[in-house]
């Protein structure tokens, strides 16, 4: 007995998530006993983003099975959604015709994503298979910078001119909309397609129909250029809440759009880079979860080698203080803890700069602001931590000197790792390099080297070693 479709109330039930693993092993099940008409009419009335990800979860071999039960028009806007590794992988399943009419049904900036990832022999030979028409706007956004809004832009957007009536661009709109990404932007040039205006189709509809679209348009128009960076783009959109910014060229003249879909994914991809970079990752385009293991491993074992050599520092400076940790043996036992509160202050302190930094909400001018407020904010929180600690350093080793000792020490070592974790990020910035990526490390060497050297310093004082 083969399983149903799951019922529409059923979905009120489920969480979208739960729904598409719902979906999958249904598929799955129903693939399994080669039952493909159940398999397809489960499908119907699943949206085409969680059919893509129910196929993804599909094991490998039953993908292209499971693409080819969609019709031809929805396995366009399914194959549209699907990770980069599938899309190549049922390249390889399908057949020619079949690969062809999906590629060239696909929007520019999809498919040029596509051709990305895709061997250079394989890319040529697709493209000889596209229209005029599609292999200019690929080759075109291809032309372009990777990251940049020229690349990820699409060319499939509505124009009109100013000198044409309201009635004459909803004329135009009814044309050629169903070719267009967007309708809830016309975008007005002028007659060498420079971009001059803008209007929403909602003030194209309550217009009176003789008017010109030039005494109705937005002639402050917000643009990007198309080597504008993406993250670049995706800040512009979200400032000015816009469904679509339109791309222009040196010359002013509209090449595309960046629509807020296109901007989602970017925003997604440059998140998962920088948190890879803060966590000592190499950012790569694969998901790390579907990587093999030596790549995994690849990925995270270069920083980690440099953590590695860097805190022979540390080692370095207790052999340098052997005397003091041979007279006061408990002194050694507290090396972790103080260590450790340090590095997690320089963690944090250096988190929210390096954010601070991606959303431009602070500069290298205001560097000196941000690192004298994160060090007194270091040293109060040394203050604090450094109280519970003398209590309870005095509770395992009944030693006031040595309790204050740990305490003090503590207190400077937050103070040092406040400092490091905001100024790092700024020094590297400004140096042109990634704060992310070259910050982490260099905080913990700081942390992990000053701190035992600090402390040891302070137990020498006290304790009149």
């Amino acid at each position: 007995m083969t399983e149903n479709p799951p019922s529409s109330t059923r979905r009120s039930n489920v969480s979208r998530q739960e729904l598409v693993e719902l979906v999958r092993s249904q598929l799955e099940a129903l693939l399994q006993q080669e039952n493909f008409q159940g398999a397809k009419a489960l499908l119907v009335p699943v949206q085409p983003v969680d059919i893509a990800q129910a196929i993804e979860d599909l094991p490998k071999a039953m993908q292209a099975i499971a693409f080819r039960l969609l019709s031809k028009q929805e396995a366009i806007e399914v194959y549209e959604y699907l990770d980069s590794s599938v899309q190549q992988s049922l390249i390889a399943e399908l057949r020619h015709q079949e690969v062809f009419d999906i590629i060239d049904k696909m929007s520019p900036d999809d498919r040029a994503r596509l051709f990305d990832e895709l061997p250079a022999k394989v890319v040529r030979r697709l493209l000889e298979q596209l229209s005029p028409d599609e292999r200019e706007a690929t080759a075109l956004l291809l032309g372009y910078k990777e990251g940049t809004a020229g690349r990820i832009m699409t060319t499939e957007y509505l124009s009109v001119k100013e000198g044409l009536t309201i009635s004459q661009a909803i004329e135009r709109v009814r044309v050629f909309a169903s070719a267009a990404e967007t309708i809830y932007y016309l975008y007005v040039t002028d007659r060498e397609r420079r971009l001059t205006g803008t209007l929403s189709f909602r003030d194209l509809v309550i217009a009176q129909p003789e008017q010109r679209l030039g005494e109705i348009m937005t002639c402050d128009v917000v643009f990007v250029h198309t080597d504008t960076d993406q993250e670049e783009v995706a800040r512009v959109i979200q400032h000015y809440d816009l469904v679509a910014v339109p791309v222009v060229d040196t010359e002013q003249r509209l090449v595309g759009i960046v629509t807020v879909d296109d901007v989602l994914d970017v925003l997604e991809q440059e998140t998962t880079e920088d948190i890879y970079t803060l966590g000592g990752l190499e950012a790569g385009g694969d998901r790390y979860f579907q990587t093999n293991i030596l790549t995994a491993a690849r990925k995270r074992v270069v920083w980690l080698f440099v953590l590695l050599i860097a805190n022979t520092g540390t080692a370095t400076v207790i052999s340098s203080q052997e005397d003091v940790l041979k007279q006061v043996v408990a002194l050694a036992a507290f090396i972790p803890l103080l260590i450790d509160a340090g590095g997690n202050v320089g963690a944090q302190s250096s988190t929210v700069v390096i954010r601070g930094l991606n959303l431009k909400e602070v500069g290298i001018k205001k560097a000196l602001q941000i690192v004298t407020r994160e060090t007194i904010t270091g040293a109060l929180l040394g203050v604090m931590l450094g109280v519970a600690v003398i209590i309870w350093a005095y509770f395992l080793e009944g030693s006031l000197p040595i309790a204050i000792t740990v305490g003090m020490s503590l207190v400077a070592i937050t103070i040092i790792a406040a400092f490091s974790g905001s100024g790092l990020p700024f020094l590297f910035g400004s140096l042109g390099l990634d704060p992310a990526l070259m910050s982490a490390p260099f905080i913990t060497t700081a942390v992990d080297v000053l701190g035992v050297f600090v402390y040891l310093m302070i137990a020498r004082v006290i304790l009149q070693i």
